[in-house]
């Protein structure tokens, strides 16, 4: 039953998920891995916007066709849900150009990046040039830290996790920088995440969250206002980082921060 299990509508505030991606998965096909479906699914939810990357960034070379599809697919088939997120590879000689398509020509509010399917390091200097570039268009950087869980990859396309321990250093750099980890929470933990985010402004969301009363456990180590809600659908149940929100005992101001209002105020920063 959907409907029993999904958000609230009570104030008209649902939920913004900030890890949603379209088209399909790589290696095998997923519920809802068609726009319309997952559009309805997520509205089912009491979802009321969601930022959309695309899996095709993931290992298509032409990443202009790619964020073209994807804006066209949430301008056509979101509803007025789907925020597009353009993917962005720093070590393509046109980059830079593509991140003004995405800006300009896209009106995207952000990008997000694959480092380890890409092919570089954050060390990497033209990945720093990336976050100056992005941060002076007021856009937010989503990085994908991980995908799927190393026992689900595809024996020919093992990708280790993201190192983002150089993001210490670097978000110390450009204060402006808004910066969104996706499925970071099962790699990147404890004082090390604590760390992280005391840099700058970095936020986590709760996908890869593990555990009995991960948010709970969650939110004695790092800000409220640094937990954002993001189910990394259709890769992932939704419902599974619903129910993440339920077995935490959580205060209404704590819900209504993680669900949408930590999102919004990273929108408009």
């Amino acid at each position: 039953m959907a409907h029993a299990v999904g958000f609230s509508r009570q104030g008209k505030a649902g939920a913004i998920d900030v890890n949603v991606s379209l088209s399909r998965w790589p290696m095998r096909r997923v519920p809802c891995d068609v726009t319309p479906e997952l559009v309805a699914k997520l509205r089912r939810q009491g979802v009321t916007e969601a930022w959309a990357g695309s899996f095709d960034g993931l290992v298509h070379k032409d990443l202009a066709g790619v964020n073209a599809r994807l804006a066209e697919g949430c301008r056509r088939q979101g509803r007025g849900l789907l925020k597009a997120f353009g993917s962005v590879n720093p070590t393509l000689p046109d980059w830079e150009e593509e991140l003004r398509r995405c800006a300009e020509v896209h009106r995207m509010p952000g990008i997000r990046l694959h480092p380890n399917y890409h092919g570089y390091k954050l060390d990497d200097p033209a990945f720093a040039r990336l976050l100056t570039r992005a941060s002076e268009r007021r856009m937010i950087l989503q990085i994908a830290v991980i995908m799927e869980d190393e026992r689900m990859m595809h024996p020919l396309l093992r990708v280790p996790p993201v190192d983002v321990r150089p993001l210490t250093r670097l978000v110390k750099e450009i204060p402006s920088l808004r910066l969104v980890l996706l499925n970071a929470l099962g790699v990147v933990r404890g004082p090390a995440l604590a760390e992280l985010l005391a840099a700058g402004n970095i936020c986590v969301e709760i996908s890869m969250l593990e555990g009995v009363a991960g948010i709970e456990k969650l939110l004695q180590q790092v800000p409220l206002e640094r937990v954002l809600f993001g189910s990394h659908a259709p890769l992932f149940y939704f419902e599974s980082a619903l129910l993440k929100l339920r077995e935490s005992p959580l205060s209404q101001a704590q819900l209504d921060a993680i669900r949408f209002g930590n999102a919004r105020l990273l929108l408009r920063a």
